[in-house]
């Protein structure tokens, strides 16, 4: 992993030795203390406790003294075992924000705080982070990965896994291996060349095992090349276990366990989530008919016994952190992150010096995503934090009274979305009597209880309709639309009127995901006064009749405001722009483009955010657009404005982060983890859709960067690029094949951080490689004149290829040109390596 390097010293050495000693003998007590436990199980306990006792744990042993372990899903916040707000979590940036810091270090900091999180929540196990590689921009939840480099990526999970740990909290890297597209996930068969499957899609994986040790791994739900991931041998015991030396436990993706025998033989320790698994009592059934071996078993819960030991719920057994870190400002973390993520991309100098930072003067923001930004991504990512700092909310804090004016512009969605703004809403739950057995709150119009996350009192069992009930105070006057998501008997009344009285049917030709997942419905619209109150309720009535894939409750309460013409906002906007020194204008991706369980059909902005952008730009020379998404949008615009910052998904402190970045009291720290294109046409990779249940990665190495290294093309914006507020010379480079030492100077008038990139390329190949690829990369941080050296290892495996026929890693001799680089397409200094 790229850093400065630290003096080293003989006292720095012995305090090392004593730290291993401490730790080997806590391991053997553990290990000692799992062995003592396993021999007291029987095969229908030790069965009984590979599979879920429900969505979120396994159960307890109490013969054993083992506590029932919890996991929870959270790659930017620890939500908990139950999906509610009554229980707030720091949200943190997405993944791609945090990757586009580049500083692994930061990640570590971010993983002690989701450790603090999880420990407050009584979780022990974390379902993250998710380390699958931005094959091609149109995978749906690529804001949950961190880039399209395996290197990177294995840089920053490193660190964020590092951190958990620190913490005393396991991990779980997942989704073990090829999970890079959300099409038929479930079943797809990704057929993957051995090279590639080597070189970049099990090398994060890899690297993480290899550097941070992490007690868990989720395997995917897909198949690699005729193999499910849960069954999957060969992937699973002879390379993560075999060859990598991998301890921890291994658990599935949620209902992708499908084989009692397939998966024990596969490698896979644990089935979730339960009650019902392919484990348990088939599980026993299995090894007393002889079909399976009871050792095999023993491997499972040795591994699941070694992850209560190391988190602290095994009588008899050290955890493996018994002093967690000092306490963290979860907060200014988030904010920090925020900042440090951004991608300034553009920032053109003209007359009165660059748009960036904010000049002084009035500004003109417009977006809906600037009042009600989008800070984190939809499905397993979510959480319900206790604030979100808007970008209005931000900046009316941080300029001037008076000098900052809002128009909404142009709004990213014309769907009904979860009720939210200006609702204040409970679940009252009934069972068929209409007796009420149970009351919750809610965050928004959404009710998603899966499993036992249910109000107290509550049962599946028992609840036959669910009442979403409260007021409404609008913002705005005018026609709100009202309706309903799901299946099964709704009432609908808006003060006082009945909108709807019906029932939502699932079709013949319905996927039965669509009561999960599904369209909003309008069921009507309501003529309202800003600021006037009206109570507001939705009665949901369960379909008893439809067998949903896990026990859930899974509907919602929709709206949407009023309607106004597009071209009359659009109008507003460029009227204030004009008006003002500088325009701001926030767009958008939404819930409905980038999410878990879809991909992307194209790269467009949706709505009419493109006019909108246009519009202003035309009206106002200075120009900044803030993108407020998790991964790579078209910006046809982007040579007509003065300057565009990525936001990525910014998470709870977004909005005080943003006008940090733009007043310039900090500075964009970002590098962009992935390349982002002009348009959807000049991606070299775009396949999602399997052809007959199958998926071929048919571009073998030629992903992200490589790819577009092989076709010519030139992006918008290449990997590693990124501005600051100031400037750097890079004034010296030495290198050998072990370490290279780059010197530079701070030339521009503030202190700033630069992001030192090194890639290699080979001189004359004898094998097919991309052009140039990451060796490595290190932060540096001066005043202005200060010059500064760093120090970044080289790692092995960067001279190396995976060799077919020998099934091994082999040193390509070289020589190589090692570039010194502010990004991938802006070398500064080269020197040749040979190793």
């Amino acid at each position: 992993m790229a850093a400065q390097r630290p003096p080293r010293g003989g006292t720095a050495v012995a305090d090392t030795n004593a730290v291993h000693t401490d730790a080997a003998h806590a391991d053997t007590v553990r290990e000692e203390a799992v062995e003592a436990a396993l021999a007291k199980l029987d095969l229908d306990a030790k069965t009984r406790l590979l599979g879920g006792q429900d969505m979120w744990s396994l159960p307890a042993l109490p013969e054993i003294g083992l506590a029932s372990l919890v996991m929870s899903d959270g790659p930017i916040g620890v939500r908990g075992v139950r999906w509610t707000a009554d229980d707030p979590s720091v949200a943190l940036p997405s993944p791609t924000a945090l990757a586009a810091t580049w500083d692994p270090e930061l990640a570590r900091r971010a993983g002690r705080l989701l450790a603090q999180e999880a420990r407050r929540k009584g979780v022990h196990v974390l379902l993250a982070p998710t380390v699958n590689l931005h094959r091609t921009p149109l995978g749906g939840r690529h804001f949950e990965a961190y880039s399209e480099d395996p290197y990177l990526t294995g840089a920053i999970g490193t660190g964020y896994v590092q951190g958990v740990q620190d913490g005393g909290v396991g991990t779980t890297v997942k989704h073990f291996v090829g999970n890079d597209a959300e099409t038929d996930r479930f079943t797809v068969d990704n057929e993957i060349a051995p090279r590639p499957l080597r070189e970049l899609y099990l090398a994060p994986f890899e690297a993480i095992v290899a550097n941070a040790h992490p007690w868990g791994i989720m395997t995917a739900y897909n198949q690699v090349n005729g193999v499910t991931m849960t069954e999957h041998r060969h992937l699973v015991n002879e390379v993560l276990r075999g060859e990598w030396g991998f301890d921890g436990y291994n658990v599935s993706d949620w209902m992708a366990a499908r084989s009692t025998t397939g998966d024990i033989e596969g490698g896979l320790d644990v089935a979730m989530p339960g009650p019902r698994t392919v484990y348990g009592e088939a599980l026993a059934a299995a090894v007393r008919s002889g079909e399976v071996a009871e050792a095999t078993v023993d491997t499972a819960v040795r591994n699941v016994l070694r992850l209560a030991a190391r988190v602290g719920v095994l009588d008899g057994a050290p955890a493996a952190v018994t002093e967690p870190p000092a306490a963290i400002d979860g907060d200014a973390l988030a904010r920090e992150i925020a900042r440090r993520g951004f991608v300034l991309v553009r920032n053109e100098v003209r007359d009165e010096g660059a748009a960036l930072p904010l000049r002084a003067g009035s500004v003109a923001l417009s977006g809906a995503a600037a009042r009600d930004a989008r800070v984190l991504g939809g499905g397993s990512a979510q959480v319900f934090p206790e604030h979100v700092v808007s970008p209005l909310d931000g900046l009316t804090a941080a300029l001037p009274e008076g000098s900052l004016s809002y128009v909404i512009g142009a709004d990213p969605s014309d769907e009904l979305a979860p009720a939210d703004q200006g609702f204040t809403l409970r679940a009252v739950c009934r069972d068929a009597s209409g007796a009420v057995i149970g009351e919750g709150s809610l965050p928004n119009g959404q009710v998603q209880w899966i499993g036992d996350d249910l109000p107290a009192g509550v049962t599946h069992e028992a609840l036959a309709s669910i009442e979403v009930t409260g007021t409404f105070t609008p913002r705005e006057s005018g026609e709100h639309s009202f309706g309903t998501r799901g299946l099964g008997a709704y009432a609908l009344t808006v003060g006082g009127r009945v909108l709807f009285d019906g029932v939502q049917s699932m079709g013949p030709e319905t996927d039965p995901f669509e009561a999960f997942f599904g369209s909003p419905v309008e069921r009507g619209k309501v003529a309202l006064t800003a600021g006037e109150t009206v109570e507001v309720s939705l009665r949901h009535t369960l379909d008893k009749e439809f067998a949903a894939p896990l026990p859930a409750v899974m509907f919602s309460f929709v709206h949407l405001g009023p309607r106004r013409d597009p071209d009359e906002l659009i109008a507003e906007a460029v009227a204030s722009a004009r008006a003002a020194d500088t325009a701001v204008v926030v767009v958008a991706t939404t819930e409905r483009v980038e999410s878990e369980g879809f991909d992307r059909k194209d790269l467009a902005l949706p709505g009419r955010q493109d006019d909108l952008v246009r519009a202003v730009a035309a009206a106002n020379p200075n120009t900044v657009v803030v993108v407020n998404a998790g991964s790579p949008v078209e910006m046809p615009w982007r040579e007509d404005v003065a300057a565009i910052l990525l936001s990525w998904f910014p998470g709870q402190e977004g909005g005080a982060a943003l006008a940090d970045v733009l007043t310039g009291a900090e500075e964009p720290g970002g590098r962009l983890p992935t390349t982002w294109p002009v348009a959807l046409a000049d991606v070299p990779v775009t396949e999602v859709t399997p052809t007959d249940g199958r998926l071929a990665y048919a571009e073998g190495l030629f992903i992200g960067y490589r790819a577009w290294d092989r076709a010519g093309a030139v992006p918008a914006y290449p990997f590693g690029h990124g501005l600051g507020y100031t400037t750097w010379s890079y004034d010296a480079l030495t290198a050998t094949a072990e370490s290279a030492t780059v010197r530079l100077t701070n030339t521009g008038p503030r202190t700033g951080r630069e992001v030192v990139q090194l890639y290699l390329a080979p001189v004359a190949d004898t094998v097919e490689r991309p052009a140039r690829w990451l060796a490595g990369f290190a932060s540096v941080e001066a005043a202005p004149g200060e010059t500064v050296e760093v120090t970044v290892d080289l790692p092995r495996r960067a001279f190396e290829i995976w060799n077919e026929e020998q099934a091994a890693w082999t040193p390509i001799p070289g020589p190589y040109d090692l570039l010194a680089a502010h990004s991938l397409t802006d070398p500064r200094l080269t020197t040749r390596v040979t190793p």
